[in-house]
């Protein structure tokens, strides 16, 4: 993606563009960020309900209803299209996005988990991101929203998880004898 192709394609003017963003990489991280707190209202939404496996499915639901959007917020990380430090309110909103991610992971773990330890919060944030991440990316690489196998896999993980903290101190004691 070239400014030119934009440009082209909206048949505007190329100063048009530059009067609005400094650069295309600019232009693509206010595009990510616009998608992310899309992706964010129904993660939020979830939590609001009290409903962490509803949040641990979230990515995967949301990619199937918004597949393009999923494989730009999904298929690539802010920072590779911000280099450097950008304006002001960029970077205010950058950072007003970490916070948000990281209040949904401390709001998933007291869910799920019942409080926000660093090992209660370290299993959020591998049940709520990685997992969920994970499973569908192959599938947007391909195009394809994720078939329903992967939630039912999900799900898996997520009750084999959620029911194994509540016995992972004994569980930690018992791998450090052996």
């Amino acid at each position: 993606m070239t400014v030119g192709s934009i440009t082209q394609r909206l048949n505007a003017p190329t100063g048009s563009f530059y009067h609005r963003f400094i650069s295309r990489d600019m232009l693509l991280t206010e595009l990510w960020l616009r998608i992310n707190s899309d992706y964010q209202q129904g993660l939020t939404a979830a939590l609001d309900a009290g409903d962490a496996l509803g949040a641990a499915l979230h990515a995967l639901i949301w990619s199937r209803q918004h597949l393009n959007e999923a494989r730009v917020l999904l298929l690539n990380r802010r920072h590779d299209f911000v280099h450097g430090e950008g304006p002001e309110a960029l970077r205010e909103a950058l950072h007003l996005e970490d916070e948000r991610n990281q209040a949904a992971v401390s709001r998933f773990a007291y869910l799920a988990f019942g409080g926000t330890t660093v090992e209660q919060l370290r299993r959020a944030q591998f049940l709520l991101v990685e997992v969920p991440v994970a499973a569908v990316l192959q599938h947007l690489e391909r195009w394809e929203p994720p078939p329903s196998i992967v939630d039912e896999l999900v799900i898996t993980t997520y009750r084999a998880i959620v029911a194994d903290d509540r016995g992972s101190t004994a569980t930690f004691a018992l791998g450090r004898a052996g």
